[in-house]
């Protein structure tokens, strides 16, 4: 039973590559089945992001899996297999167990530390989980790979640091204010990011969400998304005297709040501090509005500021997520290698001293007389001999599960002495079927 991972991702593929390949949510079924009937595929499991598109799988050859599972993605979309070979990349064994590990934690992501990626891992398994293309080893390599991910996010800080502009504005905003309990907020102009950073405040527990835009249609779209209320562009300075945080994103070509006006707004605050988020390119905020006492004005360059440092940061926590990435693999191999060696000990055994109690009861058979009177000595001696003969061969192909193709020995044992194949009665997982755990 070899683990492999074939895929493109967004290092190795371009998007217009990638989205040929991309596994839709209403065919994910459809292609499971179609992957699972491969004949040298025994479990699979298919991942596809907007950044990766991945197939995992359980099968009985790693170059024969691994050219039967490209061959499939390209006829699955019909594309060329040419076309997309040179991008596939490709893993088995304990590097395919590390990288879906990886994945999972976040550390093979565009953005390390991102949190959406364990979900769609996570979804990805239960869709497995509904074709039932998944058994025992699918089953326990997907259990450990979520109890890894949430190990790496416990046990450091990889996650806790903003490194994109939504995230970084309410970081900031937060150090000014110590918290967002009972803010009022803010947003000017509709735009993608603006609209991203209005989420993560609602999120972090802003009171209130007032959103003006040069189309008040627009604006009343936005403010319905987040429960907010839409206010004419002309009522811009009667908002900015009542809320506590700013955030302009609008694409005008001129300033939208100058220093002349803010000075009559922060007259009329009463020394309530105002906190102002410029996110626009050009600026929507006159850079002198900074100057003014009780105004805290951030641009695009400040966030930057806070993201690089994070990004440094979370490098740093990549490292110590990697060791525990290390450390779980290695649990993870044990695990299977003892899926092959076990089982074999279990039937050598088996074998052996039923051979041992055939033979004993051909000599009591072909005694003189029904009773020797020695019968249980016999037994005991047999018994012992079965004991001192298994003993070397057992202790060192336990000594294998350490070793690298430690499973070829257990294969050798099986065919040397006529032992049942793996995955007969001894205790394996049938094709598809629920974790025994």
């Amino acid at each position: 039973m070899n683990i492999v991972v074939v895929g493109l991702n967004y290092r190795t593929t371009p998007v217009e590559i990638r989205e040929k390949v991309a596994f839709l949510p209403s065919r994910l079924q459809k292609a499971l089945a179609g992957l699972a009937a491969l004949a040298v595929v025994q479990e699979c499991l298919i991942l596809s992001t907007c950044n990766r598109v991945e197939l995992y799988a359980i099968t009985s050859e790693i170059e024969d899996g691994t050219y039967a599972i490209k061959r499939f993605v390209a006829d699955f979309h019909q594309v060329d297999e040419e076309e997309i070979q040179p991008y596939f990349y490709a893993y088995s064994g304990r590097n395919a167990v590390r990288h879906l590990f990886r994945v999972a934690s976040s550390l093979d992501s565009m953005v390390v530390g991102e949190p959406q990626i364990l979900g769609q891992v996570k979804s990805a398994y239960s869709q497995a989980c509904l074709a039932k293309t998944n058994a025992l080893v699918m089953n326990r390599l997907l259990h450990r790979t979520f109890s890894v991910a949430k190990r790496v996010r416990s046990e450091t800080m990889i996650c806790s640091r903003a490194v994109s502009i939504p995230f970084a504005a309410v970081e900031m905003v937060q150090r000014i204010f110590g918290g967002l309990a009972g803010k009022k907020i803010l947003l000017i102009g509709s735009g993608k990011i603006g609209e991203l950073a209005a989420g993560q405040f609602l999120n972090s527990g802003v009171e209130s969400l007032a959103v003006i835009n040069r189309t008040l249609e627009h604006a009343e779209s936005l403010a319905e998304k987040f429960q907010g209320r839409a206010v004419p562009l002309e009522n811009l300075t009667e908002q900015l005297t009542e809320v506590d945080i700013v955030l302009s994103s609008t694409a005008a070509p001129h300033y939208i709040i100058r220093s002349r006006d803010m000075e009559k707004v922060i007259s009329r605050r009463q020394g309530r501090p105002l906190f102002l988020i410029d996110i626009a390119v050009p600026r929507d905020i006159e850079p002198e509005v900074g100057n003014i006492p009780d105004v805290y004005l951030y641009d695009v360059d400040d966030l930057q500021g806070i993201i690089s440092s994070n990004l440094q940061s979370r490098r740093k926590e990549a490292d110590k997520a990697e060791a525990i990435i290390e450390a779980e693999v290695r649990k993870f191999m044990n695990w299977q290698r003892n899926l092959e060696i076990v089982p074999t000990i279990a039937s050598l055994r088996k074998k052996v001293e039923a051979i041992c109690r055939a033979e004993v009861a051909k000599m009591f058979a072909a005694l003189p007389g029904s009773e020797t009177g020695h019968e249980e000595e016999i037994e005991t001696m047999a018994s012992a001999l079965v004991k001192k003969l298994l003993h070397e061969p057992i202790h060192a192909l336990k000594a294998t599960r350490d070793q690298r193709g430690g499973h070829y020995y257990a294969e050798a044992l099986r065919y040397l002495f006529a032992l049942e194949p793996s995955g007969g009665d001894n205790g394996a997982a049938p094709k598809h079927g629920s974790d025994d755990e």
